[in-house]
């Protein structure tokens, strides 16, 4: 029989992810909120910056949306050297507010090509998130369930993962 998905009367609703994976060992930190907004990514760095406090410079792949850019998201972290200006909206400030948070954290954001997301690994953990938790679920009718399901898959790569490795290809396997 074929899976059908169900509605309900409930209101549309929207959560989104920020994340962030280890390349060599699978790891991913993660925070999943309504709206990711300028000081969720700030905060999200912090968060980055936590969990490799040895290191010295950070890369994180980021894809072209424009959030990645913003003066005030970009003000906490070293400067960065981009080989093309990013392309901002232009009722957008250039420079980082009063408010902006500024720590030289050793984040060094590496951009990927527009529309290249086979490049970046973390859009396959997001395919899988949508194959084995989101297509076709079952829990039109309990929001707060469904985002505990993304939740307890997210969780299962708090620490190393070779599954999510393998599955991103970045483990022969």
């Amino acid at each position: 029989m074929q899976a059908l998905a169900r509605r309900s009367h409930a209101t549309n609703s929207c959560a989104r992810i920020v994340a962030a994976m280890n390349a060599m060992t699978g790891q991913t930190i993660y925070r999943q909120q309504n709206k990711i907004t300028v000081p969720c990514l700030v905060n999200f760095w912090y968060d980055v910056r936590k969990s490799y406090p040895e290191a010295e410079t950070i890369y994180v792949a980021v894809d072209n949306w424009p959030i990645h850019f913003h003066p005030d998201v970009l003000a906490p972290l070293q400067a960065q050297n981009f080989p093309w200006p990013p392309k901002l909206p232009p009722n957008w400030p250039i420079e980082p507010s009063t408010g902006a948070k500024h720590d030289d954290l050793p984040i060094q954001l590496i951009c990927l090509p527009t529309y290249a997301s086979w490049l970046n690994p973390i859009e396959k953990l997001w395919r899988w998130l949508r194959q084995d938790v989101l297509h076709l679920h079952r829990l039109s009718k309990d929001w707060l369930g469904l985002r505990q399901c993304v939740v307890d898959f997210m969780d299962r790569f708090k620490f190393d993962s070779l599954s999510l490795l393998r599955y991103t290809g970045l483990l022969p396997g």
